[in-house]
């Protein structure tokens, strides 16, 4: 060890493992009302803990959490939201996505086993249980959850690719509709195709009319990994579903979009993917690790992954490019025309 050398201490590996305490604060704030009930203006200790329905001390507890994690802030006496959650967890608004904070709280308890699940020596499944087995119920429940945050996404889509001119879109394993939806109403040539399973197909439905836009968008039943796609489409995406596949059912599906298209049409592939030489980001790394619990085929791809599968369907012009810093990633190709 040198002098220039820092000594290793276990401060990193300490804040690491006790990570899910950080995560169990912020669900309970939400589960709690915490982050709304102080924007209605409950925004002392005594006031917000009986505004939530629980004790003055238990109330001390998740509140001083919160202002410790960043979550609230402390002017004196009087408590706020910080900006993200004021735009984000306070119901009501219309970026609520408290239901998304609570997407991954089923799985809490397999994750605490996971060195069990990883001895698993079970050959993995090809179809993803998570949502193959979904009733209507599961897919509303999932997609209320999603919505909101599919809807931001679809918005980051259009800001960054021009549909101007396109005639047909399609979502594979487009959930809500969120994208198809947003594109309709930017765009009120172009008309879309949301692709999913039927109990999800039926929840897109219901998005899409609610949006007013079910003259030109359709929600079809279709398992991508099993129905043929819509042909002569002119823009195909495809979105946050690429850790739950693996390698060889998205290269399946990469060219089932390829031959749907017509020629000179696009594919936009987003997903949590790691970098080319596999350092990173964590988030992509732990939605692989993630699909162990269901014992799927699903991994972290990496965008040279990516990139591979579209040259190998035939697509030209690909590239990968950012579509949230460190989150998403977009590669895009274009079918020889």
């Amino acid at each position: 060890m040198t002098a220039a050398t820092p000594r290793p201490t276990t401060v990193r590996l300490q804040r690491m493992v006790r990570a899910y305490r950080e995560s169990a604060a912020l669900m309970a704030g939400v589960e709690l009302g915490l982050f709304t009930k102080i924007a209605e203006g409950h925004n002392t200790e005594a006031s917000l803990s009986k505004a939530m329905g629980i004790t003055a001390l238990h109330g001390e507890r998740i509140i001083v959490a919160c202002v410790g994690l960043g979550l609230v802030e402390r002017d004196g006496n009087t408590l706020k939201n910080a900006p993200d959650v004021e735009r984000f967890l306070v119901q009501g608004q219309r970026g609520y996505a408290g239901e998304w904070m609570l997407f991954t709280k089923p799985d809490w308890d397999q994750w605490g086993r996971l060195s069990d699940i990883l001895q698993n020596p079970e050959p993995p499944r090809t179809d993803n249980v998570k949502v193959s087995e979904f009733t209507v119920d599961d897919a509303r429940r999932y997609h209320r959850a999603t919505h909101s945050i599919g809807r931001g996404a679809g918005r980051l889509f259009l800001r960054q690719v021009d549909l101007a001119g396109k005639k047909h879109m399609i979502d594979i394993g487009g959930g809500s509709g969120a994208y198809c939806i947003e594109a309709a109403k930017l765009h009120p040539e172009l008309r879309a195709s949301v692709l999913d399973l039927e109990s999800t197909a039926v929840v897109a439905r219901e998005f899409i009319a609610e949006n007013g836009v079910a003259d030109r968008v359709e929600a079809l039943a279709c398992d991508f990994n099993k129905d043929p796609f819509p042909q002569g489409c002119d823009i195909a995406v495809m979105a946050s579903n690429l850790p739950m596949y693996g390698r060889e059912e998205f290269r399946a599906v990469v060219k089932k979009a390829f031959d749907a298209l017509a020629p000179g049409g696009e594919m936009h592939l987003i997903g949590e993917a790691l970098d080319a030489d596999r350092s990173g980001p964590a988030d992509a790394a732990l939605w692989g690790l993630s699909e162990a619990i269901v014992n799927g085929t699903g991994l972290a791809h990496s965008t040279t992954d990516v990139e591979g599968y579209f040259a190998a369907a035939g697509f030209h012009d690909i590239a990968t490019v950012p579509f949230v810093e460190g989150v998403l990633q977009r590669t895009h190709g274009r079918k020889p025309g």
